[in-house]
Protein backbone atom coordinates (compact mmCIF):
# COMPACT_ATOMS: atom_id res chain seq x y z
CA UNK A 1 0.00 0.00 0.00
CA UNK A 2 1.14 3.35 -1.06
CA UNK A 3 1.82 5.73 1.84
CA UNK A 4 -1.17 8.44 1.95
CA UNK A 5 0.29 11.79 -0.51
CA UNK A 6 3.07 9.85 -1.82
CA UNK A 7 4.04 11.01 -4.96
CA UNK A 8 3.46 7.88 -7.34
CA UNK A 9 5.92 8.20 -9.85
CA UNK A 10 8.96 9.01 -7.09
CA UNK A 11 8.09 5.36 -5.52
CA UNK A 12 8.17 3.39 -8.94
CA UNK A 13 12.03 5.88 -9.13
CA UNK A 14 13.02 4.26 -5.80
CA UNK A 15 11.70 0.78 -6.16
CA UNK A 16 13.48 0.33 -9.80
CA UNK A 17 16.79 2.30 -8.39
CA UNK A 18 16.65 0.07 -5.28
CA UNK A 19 16.42 -3.02 -7.58
CA UNK A 20 19.01 -1.60 -10.02
CA UNK A 21 21.38 -1.34 -6.49
CA UNK A 22 20.65 -4.64 -5.74
CA UNK A 23 21.91 -6.02 -8.73
CA UNK A 24 18.67 -7.58 -10.39
CA UNK A 25 19.44 -5.45 -13.41
CA UNK A 26 22.87 -4.61 -14.69
CA UNK A 27 25.09 -2.12 -15.92
CA UNK A 28 24.01 -2.58 -19.85
CA UNK A 29 20.98 -4.53 -19.06
CA UNK A 30 17.70 -2.63 -20.61
CA UNK A 31 14.36 -2.35 -18.33
CA UNK A 32 11.42 -3.72 -18.91
CA UNK A 33 9.21 -1.68 -21.31
CA UNK A 34 7.14 0.79 -20.34
CA UNK A 35 3.64 -0.80 -20.40
CA UNK A 36 5.63 -3.50 -18.26
CA UNK A 37 6.36 -1.05 -15.55
CA UNK A 38 2.93 -0.57 -16.28
CA UNK A 39 1.09 -3.23 -15.01
CA UNK A 40 3.65 -4.18 -12.15
CA UNK A 41 3.20 -0.86 -10.39
CA UNK A 42 -0.55 -0.29 -11.62
CA UNK A 43 -0.19 2.88 -12.85
CA UNK A 44 -0.41 4.20 -16.48
CA UNK A 45 2.49 4.56 -18.66
CA UNK A 46 3.20 8.48 -18.49
CA UNK A 47 3.78 8.19 -14.39
CA UNK A 48 6.02 5.14 -15.55
CA UNK A 49 7.66 7.47 -18.30
CA UNK A 50 8.19 10.12 -15.79
CA UNK A 51 10.22 7.68 -13.24
CA UNK A 52 12.25 6.84 -15.97
CA UNK A 53 12.89 10.40 -16.89
CA UNK A 54 14.16 11.35 -13.15
CA UNK A 55 15.92 7.88 -13.69
CA UNK A 56 17.92 9.28 -16.35
CA UNK A 57 18.72 13.11 -15.11
CA UNK A 58 19.95 11.39 -12.22
CA UNK A 59 22.20 9.49 -14.39
CA UNK A 60 20.83 6.07 -13.43
CA UNK A 61 19.61 4.99 -16.95
CA UNK A 62 19.95 6.14 -20.40
CA UNK A 63 16.98 5.93 -22.56
CA UNK A 64 17.64 5.19 -26.29
CA UNK A 65 14.42 6.09 -28.76
CA UNK A 66 13.74 2.59 -30.88
CA UNK A 67 15.76 0.62 -28.69
CA UNK A 68 14.24 1.48 -24.69
CA UNK A 69 15.75 2.06 -21.45
CA UNK A 70 19.31 0.72 -20.16
CA UNK A 71 21.00 0.60 -17.22
CA UNK A 72 24.14 2.87 -17.17
CA UNK A 73 27.77 2.15 -15.95
CA UNK A 74 28.95 3.42 -12.40
CA UNK A 75 30.48 6.93 -12.66
CA UNK A 76 34.43 5.96 -13.15
CA UNK A 77 36.85 8.35 -10.78
CA UNK A 78 38.81 10.77 -13.47
CA UNK A 79 41.47 11.95 -11.43
CA UNK A 80 42.51 15.65 -12.51
CA UNK A 81 46.80 16.10 -11.83
CA UNK A 82 50.03 17.50 -13.50
CA UNK A 83 49.74 14.66 -16.09
CA UNK A 84 46.79 14.15 -16.49
CA UNK A 85 46.19 11.43 -19.55
CA UNK A 86 42.77 9.80 -20.62
CA UNK A 87 44.12 5.96 -21.63
CA UNK A 88 46.14 6.14 -18.28
CA UNK A 89 42.47 7.23 -15.99
CA UNK A 90 40.91 4.18 -17.71
CA UNK A 91 44.18 2.11 -17.08
CA UNK A 92 43.09 2.51 -13.39
CA UNK A 93 39.91 1.77 -13.96
CA UNK A 94 40.66 -1.24 -16.38
CA UNK A 95 38.46 0.12 -19.04
CA UNK A 96 39.47 -0.45 -22.54
CA UNK A 97 39.08 2.57 -24.55
CA UNK A 98 39.37 3.43 -28.45
CA UNK A 99 39.59 6.96 -29.58
CA UNK A 100 39.74 8.15 -33.32
CA UNK A 101 40.04 11.77 -35.53
CA UNK A 102 36.46 12.89 -36.64
CA UNK A 103 37.95 15.98 -38.83
CA UNK A 104 40.85 18.25 -38.57
CA UNK A 105 41.35 21.50 -39.84
CA UNK A 106 44.02 24.50 -39.93
CA UNK A 107 42.92 27.90 -39.18
CA UNK A 108 43.89 31.37 -37.30
CA UNK A 109 41.40 30.02 -34.52
CA UNK A 110 39.55 32.10 -31.61
CA UNK A 111 41.61 34.82 -30.43
CA UNK A 112 41.04 33.60 -26.62
CA UNK A 113 42.68 30.44 -27.47
CA UNK A 114 45.59 32.20 -29.19
CA UNK A 115 45.71 34.34 -25.98
CA UNK A 116 45.71 30.84 -23.86
CA UNK A 117 48.74 29.92 -26.06
CA UNK A 118 50.68 33.17 -25.86
CA UNK A 119 50.26 33.15 -29.51
CA UNK A 120 49.54 36.22 -31.89
CA UNK A 121 45.65 36.73 -33.16
CA UNK A 122 47.05 36.08 -36.81
CA UNK A 123 49.22 32.97 -35.60
CA UNK A 124 47.96 29.57 -37.33
CA UNK A 125 46.54 27.18 -35.83
CA UNK A 126 45.81 23.37 -36.08
CA UNK A 127 42.61 21.87 -34.75
CA UNK A 128 41.41 18.61 -33.86
CA UNK A 129 38.08 17.19 -33.05
CA UNK A 130 38.88 13.55 -31.46
CA UNK A 131 36.05 11.01 -30.45
CA UNK A 132 36.54 8.88 -27.34
CA UNK A 133 34.72 5.81 -26.20
CA UNK A 134 34.94 2.75 -23.53
CA UNK A 135 33.98 -0.37 -24.48
CA UNK A 136 31.92 1.18 -27.56
CA UNK A 137 30.39 3.65 -25.12
CA UNK A 138 30.64 7.25 -26.14
CA UNK A 139 31.98 8.94 -23.73
CA UNK A 140 33.40 12.67 -24.67
CA UNK A 141 33.83 14.93 -28.27
CA UNK A 142 37.24 17.17 -27.86
CA UNK A 143 38.60 19.57 -29.71
CA UNK A 144 42.20 20.16 -29.20
CA UNK A 145 44.24 22.98 -30.79
CA UNK A 146 48.22 23.09 -31.23
CA UNK A 147 50.53 25.80 -32.90
CA UNK A 148 50.78 25.28 -36.30
CA UNK A 149 54.58 26.10 -36.41
CA UNK A 150 55.20 23.27 -34.18
CA UNK A 151 52.95 20.84 -34.44
CA UNK A 152 52.41 20.52 -38.55
CA UNK A 153 51.35 17.21 -38.96
CA UNK A 154 50.02 15.63 -35.81
CA UNK A 155 46.79 15.32 -37.58
CA UNK A 156 48.20 12.18 -39.64
CA UNK A 157 50.15 10.92 -35.97
CA UNK A 158 46.21 11.17 -34.09
CA UNK A 159 44.80 9.34 -37.09
CA UNK A 160 47.40 6.56 -36.67
CA UNK A 161 47.38 6.33 -32.75
CA UNK A 162 43.80 7.27 -31.93
CA UNK A 163 46.28 9.46 -28.43
CA UNK A 164 47.21 12.72 -28.09
CA UNK A 165 49.57 11.59 -26.39
CA UNK A 166 51.01 8.68 -29.00
CA UNK A 167 51.06 11.53 -31.65
CA UNK A 168 52.78 14.38 -29.50
CA UNK A 169 55.64 11.50 -28.89
CA UNK A 170 56.36 11.16 -32.16
CA UNK A 171 56.92 14.45 -32.62
CA UNK A 172 59.10 14.96 -29.87
CA UNK A 173 57.13 16.03 -27.13
CA UNK A 174 58.00 13.12 -24.49
CA UNK A 175 56.38 14.68 -21.50
CA UNK A 176 53.85 17.28 -20.53
CA UNK A 177 52.20 18.48 -18.39
CA UNK A 178 48.67 20.21 -17.26
CA UNK A 179 49.01 23.92 -16.58
CA UNK A 180 44.97 24.34 -16.00
CA UNK A 181 41.94 22.95 -16.43
CA UNK A 182 38.55 24.36 -15.96
CA UNK A 183 35.16 22.71 -15.37
CA UNK A 184 31.78 23.53 -16.01
CA UNK A 185 28.98 22.25 -17.33
CA UNK A 186 25.99 23.10 -19.37
CA UNK A 187 23.16 21.23 -22.21
CA UNK A 188 24.52 19.43 -24.87
CA UNK A 189 24.02 20.79 -28.85
CA UNK A 190 22.27 19.06 -31.41
CA UNK A 191 25.93 17.97 -32.84
CA UNK A 192 27.28 17.05 -29.49
CA UNK A 193 23.78 14.72 -28.83
CA UNK A 194 24.21 13.03 -31.87
CA UNK A 195 28.62 11.98 -31.18
CA UNK A 196 27.36 11.12 -27.44
CA UNK A 197 24.45 9.56 -28.08
CA UNK A 198 22.54 11.77 -25.72
CA UNK A 199 19.42 13.96 -25.68
CA UNK A 200 19.67 17.26 -27.05
CA UNK A 201 19.83 19.24 -23.51
CA UNK A 202 20.92 16.29 -21.13
CA UNK A 203 24.27 17.74 -18.84
CA UNK A 204 27.42 17.55 -20.86
CA UNK A 205 30.93 18.06 -18.87
CA UNK A 206 33.01 20.76 -20.18
CA UNK A 207 36.86 20.95 -19.92
CA UNK A 208 39.04 23.55 -20.68
CA UNK A 209 42.93 22.60 -20.27
CA UNK A 210 46.00 24.09 -21.23
CA UNK A 211 48.97 21.92 -21.63
CA UNK A 212 52.48 22.80 -21.25
CA UNK A 213 56.18 21.32 -22.18
CA UNK A 214 58.66 20.99 -19.47
CA UNK A 215 59.66 24.20 -19.89
CA UNK A 216 56.24 25.75 -19.38
CA UNK A 217 56.13 26.59 -23.17
CA UNK A 218 51.72 26.09 -23.74
CA UNK A 219 51.66 23.59 -26.52
CA UNK A 220 47.68 22.76 -26.51
CA UNK A 221 44.18 24.22 -25.39
CA UNK A 222 41.63 21.49 -24.94
CA UNK A 223 37.70 21.97 -25.34
CA UNK A 224 36.17 18.36 -24.28
CA UNK A 225 32.68 17.79 -23.78
CA UNK A 226 31.66 14.40 -22.02
CA UNK A 227 28.38 13.14 -21.00
CA UNK A 228 28.03 14.17 -17.37
CA UNK A 229 26.82 11.36 -15.65
CA UNK A 230 29.63 9.42 -16.94
CA UNK A 231 32.80 10.57 -14.63
CA UNK A 232 33.82 11.66 -11.39
CA UNK A 233 36.02 13.95 -11.23
CA UNK A 234 38.59 13.78 -8.35
CA UNK A 235 41.18 16.43 -7.50
CA UNK A 236 43.89 15.96 -4.99
CA UNK A 237 45.52 18.66 -2.69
Amino acid sequence: MRTAGAIVWREIEDALSADITEGLFAPGSRLPSEPELARRFGVNRHTVRRALASLRERGVVSIEQGRGTFVTAPRMAYPLGRRTRFSENLSRVHKPGSGHLVRAWTDHGPDTVARELKLAPHDKLIALEVFRAIEDQPISISTHYFPYASFDGIAEHVEKTGSITKALRRMGIKDYLRLQTRIYSREATVEEAVHLKCAIGAAVLVMESIDTDLQGTPIAFGYSRAIGWAWQVVVDG
